[in-house]
């Protein structure tokens, strides 16, 4: 893989003229988009589709970059794959008809109560993976985290004598954040029963770990939700934002007021979570027929 990501490097020095500035920041772009693909095992360019792009693409959104940023990582895709298919390295260019700035200024997309009810009842049975998977489901639909955040929860963090827990979001900035009755029965019985199955450093302190004793990485819970949604019958792409998006959105369907929604989602500005207006529609027009004089 970086024998052909230094090939493409040289390529776009020698035949382009490339800064060596512009370079650099391909050549992070490219090996942290293999670096997601191949979660440290082999594979073939050959075999990406479209949506591992577009999955690589909204876990970056995800951690918190800009649109311009997102933007240039599929300029650096989308030229990579190019040159592979000029250099007959490629069977089928997935990138041809990707366009970069319109993926970003689409609504969320989200889970209807009942989807979220179906992906929710999905792990079953008494075994530690089940067990650990319901609990952090539950979990981030209770609360709206960002997949980063969940993977950084430790056991400090929770308080379940006030029914909360302390979130150190983007920008270090920290929240509160309510979680409820079946979050927490979730929570507690991983924690007590099974979380100890997995701990193989008794100073680890994240909440969630891996059948290897470490912390979550966000690839990690990505793939988790969506093996999830999928057994679960969910056509949708699904994803941790696609929670975090479900999370707002019901609670703006049942008449919580929008400052508090910001409040535990961790906006920074009113105008980021207005979005959710767009998104309820439905309840915007109960709303309007409701109170207008002339509905």
């Amino acid at each position: 893989m970086n024998i052909l990501i230094d090939q493409f490097l040289d390529y776009l020095s020698l035949e382009l003229g490339l800064s060596p500035n512009t370079r650099e920041a391909y050549k992070a772009d490219l090996v942290s988009f293999s670096s997601f693909l191949d979660g440290g095992k082999s594979f073939s360019f050959n075999d990406v589709v479209r949506q591992d792009v577009l999955d690589y693409l909204m876990s970056e959104k995800e951690r918190g970059l800009s649109v311009n940023s997102i933007s240039r990582h599929l300029v650096a895709i989308k030229m990579f794959f190019r040159y592979m298919q000029r250099e007959n390295m490629l069977d089928k260019n997935v990138t041809d008809v990707m366009d970069s700035p319109r993926l970003w200024r689409v609504l969320p997309g989200v889970l209807s109560a009942t989807e979220v009810d179906r992906l929710l009842s999905v792990p079953v049975g008494n075994d530690r993976i089940s067990v650990r998977d319901k609990a952090m489901l539950e979990l981030m639909y209770a609360t709206g985290l960002r997949v980063s955040e969940v993977a950084n929860l430790r056991l400090d963090d929770l308080h379940f004598d006030e029914g909360y827990l302390r979130c150190l979001g983007k920008g270090m900035k920290e929240r509160i954040i309510p979680f409820g009755g079946r979050a927490s029965d979730s929570l507690q019985r991983y924690l007590v029963e099974f979380r100890e199955k997995f701990v193989k450093d008794d100073y680890e302190r994240a909440v969630f770990l891996t059948y290897r004793g470490a912390k979550f990485s966000r690839k990690g819970i990505w793939k988790s939700i969506k093996k999830y949604a999928a057994s679960a019958g969910i056509i949708k792409n699904v994803s941790p934002h696609t929670l975090r998006h479900s999370f707002a959105s019901h609670l703006l369907a049942n008449g919580a007021p929008l400052r508090v929604i910001q409040e535990m989602l961790g906006h920074s500005d009113i105008s980021t979570t207005q979005i959710y207006t767009h998104v309820d529609q439905g309840r915007l027009r109960s709303v309007h027929s409701s109170f207008h004089p002339r509905a």
